[in-house]
């Protein structure tokens, strides 16, 4: 399994996945699961997956496969004219993947995958979307400005509770490591090290990227801080009155 986070703020989007996979307790791999295709001036798109390793593999392979040689395998990501048609194609090439498994007598549930995508193309502004295995997908709003993929349960209380759309980027890291390290504690299929990443609206190139490590002092400060602040709101909180009727 794992734990993926797509944030659309004022100030542009930020992204955050873990990077273990696990077929059982006792076969647990780091994988890459964000990608980043950019052209400086013209558009930046990064694309964060959850579910089965093989699929989402696949789904990359041919889409940086169609980079290369785009007049003979095209449509290729960078000839895409919106976040839209973007995400058009993404979903066709999952829906496609997820076909040739089902077309070769293999359970086709069993090889899903979600993917979250989120960049922008000059001429637009940047968007984010949530692509379903089935090839469709939906975008955010303010409504709704983030999706999370994977395990998702432990770590969206705090999101929900905090997150504000004027978040500053550094903000917006801290409040995902909290996120991500409830997560961590509830659930080993999730781990580190952990790949972050942030797009400026309109900047049209590459922003800040890290992969934050198990042993990182700024998570480490987060992960006890968090557990601190926890319990002392734990005590805060007023007791229980036992009353008899």
């Amino acid at each position: 399994m794992t734990y993926c986070v797509g944030l659309k703020l004022d100030r542009g989007l930020v992204f955050m996945s873990d990077t273990r996979t696990n077929a059982g307790v006792d076969n647990i791999s780091t994988f890459k699961k964000m990608y980043t295709w950019a052209k400086t001036g013209d558009r930046v798109i990064t694309l964060i997956s959850s579910g089965n390793l093989a699929t989402t593999q696949a789904v990359i392979s041919i889409l940086n496969e169609r980079t290369k040689e785009p007049s003979e395998r095209s449509p290729s990501i960078y000839e895409m004219p919106s976040m839209f048609q973007t995400a058009r194609l993404v979903g066709d090439t999952i829906r496609h993947v997820i076909d040739e498994v089902d077309s070769g007598g293999q359970r086709a549930d069993s090889f899903g995958a979600s993917i979250i995508l989120g960049g922008q193309i000059k001429g637009g502004d940047p968007r984010l979307f949530l692509i379903y295995p089935e090839g469709n997908f939906i975008e955010a709003t303010p409504d709704t400005p983030f999706f999370q993929i994977g395990e998702h349960k432990y770590g969206k209380p705090i999101i929900v509770r905090s997150y504000d759309p004027a978040l500053t980027f550094e903000e917006a890291t801290k409040l995902l490591l909290v996120s991500f390290d409830s997560t961590l504690k509830s659930n080993l299929s999730v781990g580190l090290p952990l790949d972050l990443q942030f797009y400026e609206s309109d900047s049209l190139k590459l922003g800040f990227e890290k992969r934050i490590e198990r042993h990182d002092p700024y998570y480490e400060m987060i992960s006890d801080g968090w557990s601190q602040a926890l319990k002392l709101a734990f005590q805060s909180l007023p007791p229980f009155e036992i009353k008899n009727d």
